[in-house]
């Protein structure tokens, strides 16, 4: 997963950033409101972590510019204001969901997987495509049953492609899942990491649509 942090807070976002890091996310951080706005609006996320006393722009106010722009990203407002009536106005303004300060990141996590899961169309947290399956709540990949070991790269390239398993995923949607950022990536860095998937899920789970990208096979009819 890709996430947007739009926090003003510097220690409470590299807090989040680092904890989110280490759970496989990838994460971009925007440090006011205007900042956010744009990534929101020309980047591609899975999900958006939204404060909404933010400088410049506040985030209620980014919040209705993601949606009038046409900006679908699932949106968890995280806010020290817990008033019933600053809620009302954040899910008004298309918000998703509600954390208030102080929370365990733990939660966070939880919430957020949820979020991208539902926006995926998988109403169920486990997902399964042949032997391979995805708990979504736990981010744990097993194999005929059995954990699979991958590294930050490997697991954010999997997930991708199991979320949306039957569909071709373009190589360029996986780079910008998968790298934080403006980080430049050679031209054969992706296919690198899906050529280490196939070795530890097996080839014929991973199919490469020339051209365009690959896509996970559940062998469906």
């Amino acid at each position: 997963m890709k996430i947007l942090l739009v926090e003003d807070d510097r220690l409470l976002a590299q807090e989040i950033a680092r904890a989110l890091r280490e759970e496989n996310f990838a994460v971009d951080i925007a440090a006011n409101g205007e900042d956010g706005q744009h990534l929101g609006e020309t980047e591609s996320y899975d999900a958006a972590v939204l404060d909404l006393g933010l400088p410049k722009v506040p985030g209620v106010e980014v919040l209705r510019g993601w949606r009038k722009q046409g900006r679908h990203l699932p949106v968890l407002i995280l806010t020290a204001r817990d008033g019933w009536t600053d809620k009302v106005e954040g899910f008004k303004a298309g918000a998703d969901d509600y954390l208030t300060k102080p929370f365990r990141i733990e939660e966070l996590v939880m919430r957020l997987r949820a979020l991208v899961r539902r926006a995926s169309g998988h109403a169920v947290p486990r997902i399964s495509c042949g032997p391979l399956s995805f708990e979504t709540q736990t981010g744990v990949f097993e194999l005929d049953g059995l954990p699979l070991k991958l590294t930050g790269l490997e697991w954010r390239v999997l997930e991708c492609l199991i979320l949306r398993k039957d569909t071709v995923v373009e190589r360029g949607l996986l780079s910008e899942k998968v790298y934080e950022g403006d980080v430049g990536t050679d031209s054969n860095s992706i296919e690198v990491i899906v050529a280490r998937l196939r070795r530890k899920v097996g080839k014929a789970l991973i199919e490469t649509e020339r051209g365009r990208g690959y896509k996970l096979n559940s062998g469906s009819p």
